[in-house]
């Protein structure tokens, strides 16, 4: 059995969650010892695991379809997740879905990283089976290392007294970069680091105000990899994450695997797997996030971040391997 992993626009998307996710299904399938190729031109394989909606990936699918080789479509994407994002991306939203149902549809099974996102996808009306199955973390890239937090801090000049407010995420109101902002304003006494990065082009202008005039305890990095943004995960005080949608939220889990005290906003997507008080804490009004990053940074709140890192294993590279390879086989024994 060999998969073809395709990614359309991998440059351009290597930065976000779905471009770690593409990473991600490559050290799965050797660690489940699938073969595979990424390469398009590569006719020798058996089965198409999509990964993109552009048009290069239609014609890809047809060519399979064609040669009579069955189509898995991972979804990373939905309607939702695509709103409050880019400029006019409300208003091009319902055409998107379409594309997202047209594409989806031709499969003949979808993953999807969540089971709220695989409700999602069956509130669309698709009838196909719908795996929801994690992206998966490397969980090794966040085990406690004390030279990765000592590079962070350094990268930063933060002080041993400093307290850090961690997230990560491209510029969309949809990440709750806004929300952010204001809570920072009424905590100077941390610092609050925001990684990430989008063209300041693409984003609607309350956005861009933001990230163009933030208060003085904010900064905004951009886009940072390796041993600065692991030894962040590590270092920080808390990994505050206010999205208002999401499909799975990788670097969600990045901060549990990295033992991080994690606050989110209370989503269907973070449900049931993520559990306030147990293994992270959620809030979902600006005043119950201040109220909770006090008390996770002041450690009056219970640490949670044992729990968070079980949660993580249990979403481990490892584990996502054999889940593809069972659903790979099924899909090949069906077709």
């Amino acid at each position: 059995m060999k998969v073809l992993l395709y990614f359309e626009s991998e440059k351009a998307l290597q930065n976000s969650g779905i471009g770690r996710a593409l990473k991600h299904q490559i050290a799965a399938c050797e660690s489940a010892g699938i073969e595979y190729t990424t390469d398009p031109w590569d006719d020798d394989y058996d089965i198409l695991h999509i990964n993109t909606v552009g048009l290069n990936s239609e014609s890809i699918i047809k060519k399979t379809r064609n040669d009579g080789k069955p189509v898995i479509y991972h979804a990373h994407s939905t309607e939702e997740d695509f709103r409050n994002s880019f400029i006019l991306s409300n208003q091009i939203a319902p055409i998107f879905k379409k594309r997202l149902m047209s594409l989806y549809t031709q499969a003949d099974a979808i993953i999807t990283p969540t089971p709220y996102s695989k409700s999602l996808l069956e509130g669309y009306g698709i009838t196909l089976p719908i795996y929801a199955v994690s992206n998966g973390i490397q969980l090794s890239r966040y085990d406690a290392d004390e030279e990765k937090i000592k590079a962070f801090k350094k990268y930063f000049s933060l002080k041993d007294t400093d307290k850090v407010v961690l997230s990560v995420g491209l510029y969309f109101e949809r990440k709750g970069i806004l929300d952010f902002i204001e809570i920072a304003k009424q905590c100077p006494q941390y610092k609050f680091i925001w990684f990430g990065y989008t063209n300041r082009v693409m984003i609607p202008k309350p956005v861009r105000d933001v990230v163009d005039d933030y208060p003085d305890n904010v900064i905004f990095p951009g886009y940072v990899k390796g041993p600065i943004i692991e030894g962040a995960y590590a270092g920080a005080d808390c990994f505050f994450f206010p999205s208002y949608e999401e499909t799975e939220g990788i670097v969600v889990l990045e901060a549990l695997a990295a033992r991080q005290q994690v606050l989110l906003r209370d989503i269907g997507v973070f449900d049931p797997w993520l559990i306030d008080g147990f293994n992270c804490y959620k809030a979902s009004t600006n005043e119950e996030f201040i109220e909770k990053i006090v008390g996770i940074v002041e450690g009056t709140l219970p640490r949670t971040s044992e729990e968070g890192r079980r949660t993580a294993e249990e979403r481990s590279i490892s584990s996502v391997g054999q889940q593809l390879k069972a659903i790979y086989e099924s899909v090949l024994n069906k077709h």
